[in-house]
């Protein structure tokens, strides 16, 4: 294994998160090192902080103190590598299942060919495939959290966050995803 193998893929070094000029803690003075391949579940109460620290290391909320870094670089805005699956799907409307799963690849400029070949694989994986031309209010939940788990893996990222995945899934296609 090499030296770089061994070192943090996220580090969070006394890192807080404060709302209203300070008045509501989403978390305070939280460090934390996730290493690769590491898989690491924060749980806790609603209203704790998950979401927000999700948000923070995906680089779509700022820390208002401490460090935290993704791949040894400060997070100052979406870090490369790393996508996140929403608890509340954050489905384009008016796009369909294939577009909405391929957004964040198109979003890079990656080939035709490569998103295609990603996202049918996937979809088929999530077992919506016959779904590809369905719009988001054509689809249950479940399936609509699958089109975001899809839109996530696609990208392929070193680093995946998922917030709640599973919550809108049955409990037969949360055992097998």
């Amino acid at each position: 294994m090499s030296v770089n193998e061994n070192k943090p893929v996220i580090v969070a070094d006394n890192v807080s998160k404060l709302f209203l000029d300070g008045t509501v803690v989403a978390f305070r003075q939280l460090s934390l090192d996730v290493r690769r391949d590491e898989i690491l579940c924060i749980v806790g109460p609603s209203g704790c902080g998950k979401t927000t620290l999700l948000r923070c290391i995906a680089g779509l909320t700022e820390i208002n103190t401490g460090q935290l870094l993704v791949q040894g670089k400060p997070v100052a805005g979406p870090p490369d590598g790393v996508a996140m699956v929403f608890q509340h799907f954050g489905l384009l409307p008016w796009k369909t299942v294939t577009d909405n799963a391929a957004f964040g690849l198109a979003m890079t400029g990656a080939p035709a060919a490569v998103i295609k070949e990603r996202v049918t694989h996937y979809l088929e994986v999530v077992g919506l495939t016959g779904f590809e031309n369905h719009y988001p209010y054509q689809l249950s939940g479940g399936m609509q959290q699958r089109v975001g788990l899809v839109r996530a893996l696609a990208m392929n990222p070193s680093v995946l966050l998922m917030d709640e995945p599973f919550a809108a899934l049955d409990a037969q296609t949360r055992e097998i995803l």
